[in-house]
């Protein structure tokens, strides 16, 4: 009797997520007010702005972009995988991801986004190089490689962690019919 009621407790609490990924929706309203913040100093500065600063601007619309595309994975996948199922009526637009990310799946995709995020800042700063000093250009790289290293190791661990839970790959049930 007692184990039911913290079980049924237990399980209900999963909907305290719920309010977490609610903020998380929010915080795509600041990410769109930075990214056409962005976007309106770029054009309002188009004809004085330097090609560099200019790629420097896109690179930061593109990592705004990245961030945001981020935040929804989490969110909706998070939502699904901890919470309850997102019902979508038919004729709705429907994510072709949705329902499909486990837990595993979206670790690898944010730490895969972490190390695009990554990539563009790095990249913001070699376009800036001659105003970045040498030990702080290390340590991005040192940082950057740090998180390609980590994510080929998560992926690489989820692999053979979790080989015997999914079904053969197309390649795989060719090559075992030789």
């Amino acid at each position: 009797m007692l184990e039911q009621i913290i079980e049924r407790l237990l399980y209900a609490s999963r909907w305290l997520l719920a309010p977490i990924y609610l903020g998380l929706s929010l915080t795509l309203i600041a990410l769109a007010f930075r990214f056409f913040q962005e976007i309106y100093h770029l054009f309002s500065h188009i004809l004085e702005i330097s090609e560099s600063d200019m790629v420097l601007v896109v690179l930061a619309l593109i990592d705004l972009s990245l961030v945001a595309s981020l935040v929804v994975m989490v969110m909706f996948s998070g939502y699904e995988n901890f919470v309850s199922r997102i019902d979508v009526r038919e004729g709705d637009d429907q994510l072709d991801w949705l329902g499909k990310l486990d837990s595993g799946t979206l670790k690898l995709k944010v730490a895969a986004s972490i190390v695009a995020i990554s990539s563009i800042h790095l990249l913001q700063e070699f376009v800036n190089i001659p105003q970045v000093p040498n030990d702080k250009l290390m340590w991005y790289v040192i940082i950057h490689l740090t998180f390609v290293v980590s994510a080929l190791l998560m992926g690489f661990l989820d692999r053979i962690a979790f080989a015997s839970h999914r079904p053969p790959s197309s390649h795989e049930v060719k090559d075992s019919s030789h």
